[in-house]
């Protein structure tokens, strides 16, 4: 089900609502804009593994049908972190940054994100509940472009542990970055923008001749497995790409600190891997609608890197949509990485 403005309750609170306790439901909009450029996209395509030349070269996107250069589908994250930040950080004060763990993330897509949008966004705590003797924390997150298109909407669950491991924060406080929150997030709207958007269609991508033919497409079939390598490296640097600052990803001490085997890949990273893996196959990142993952278990990256095997299998099949739903495996050592991940890629109607 797609959202609308109208899904979102107390838009744009006063300025004195920011020190106020966050209630279920409250949202507000971002007054200022996330600018998405050219080369933060090929960067965060090296970032999340993801080769398919739509990322990294303009002629070969046009070729494959879009405008410009397009976003791999987990880019979006790191804007919608950015809109979500000084909300996140009222309803999970009493937190430290090693309690606070990623467990649902789903997108839903109108249209790819391509180099020189202009995206605004509209954040709500959709939900806050108690399991496990801790907090569950929903986010949903809608996002507009430039000409009051809505574009991609996202949910994104976290959750909080609320055991205080005193010598685990003061590790924490010494390896993360200073200042690391300041001018992090993207200002709230208090007024109507001064300059708006000229009225014209929206930017659109025609992916359609990359598209898989519904008629190859079966229940059953099995996506070609894909064995990636995941470095010490590769976790600093998508810390930077993403401007994720707990050390927990990079660092060992921090690691063994909150009893930890080894640094862990940040989950945004394996979900953005998994997102490349299933475009590469069904053409492009423009033919995939929906993705969600449940992540259930880390992937423990040693001194000498860590293995992840992907794999899919088409689960569902819809011949009035032209679409197929492909469940997405991610295993480290055996080990299941998602709980449950799930993509509908658009079938070319033949």
């Amino acid at each position: 089900m797609r959202t609308t403005p109208d899904d979102f309750r107390s838009l744009d609170p006063p300025a004195d609502s920011v020190a106020s306790a966050t209630t279920v439901g409250q949202s507000y909009r971002t007054g200022d804009c996330y600018i998405v450029g050219r080369e933060k996209i090929r960067e965060f395509a090296r970032a999340v593994q993801d080769d398919h030349p739509a990322h990294h070269c303009e002629q070969a996107a046009e070729d494959h049908g879009y405008g410009g250069l397009v976003a791999p589908l987990t880019f979006v994250s790191i804007p919608a972190f950015l809109a979500q930040i000084e909300m996140f950080d009222r309803v999970a004060e009493g937190y430290d940054l090693t309690q606070i763990m990623q467990t649902d993330y789903g997108l839903i897509i109108d249209r790819p994100i391509l180099a020189g949008d202009s995206l605004r966004f509209e954040v709500e705590l959709e939900s806050r509940r108690k399991a496990f003797g801790g907090d569950i924390f929903g986010f949903k997150c809608a996002v507009t472009d430039q000409y009051g298109k809505e574009v991609v909407t996202t949910r994104t669950s976290f959750a909080g542990r609320p055991e205080v491991n005193v010598a685990a924060a003061r590790i924490c406080d010494r390896l993360v970055m200073q200042n690391f929150r300041h001018g992090a997030s993207i200002p709230r709207q208090h007024h109507t923008p001064e300059h708006a958007a000229p009225a014209r269609p929206a930017p659109t991508a025609d992916p359609g001749r990359n598209m898989v033919p519904f008629s190859t497409v079966a229940v059953g079939d099995e996506l070609p497995p894909r064995i990636v390598a995941v470095t010490l490296g590769d976790l600093v640097n998508y810390a930077g790409v993403a401007g994720d600052p707990n050390p927990i990803h990079w660092s060992k001490e921090a690691a063994a600190s909150v009893n930890l085997e080894s640094p862990v890949a940040h989950g945004m990273l394996m979900i953005g891997i998994g997102a490349g893996y299933v475009t590469s196959w069904a053409g492009g990142p423009g033919v995939v609608p929906e993705y969600a993952v449940r992540s259930t278990s880390p992937v423990y990256v040693s001194d000498s890197g860590a293995i992840v095997e992907y794999t899919g299998r088409v689960k569902a099949v819809d011949a009035d949509r032209k679409t197929a739903t492909i469940a997405v495996t991610a295993t480290q050592d055996g080990r299941k990485i998602f709980g449950r991940a799930v993509a509908v890629i658009q079938c070319a109607d033949h």
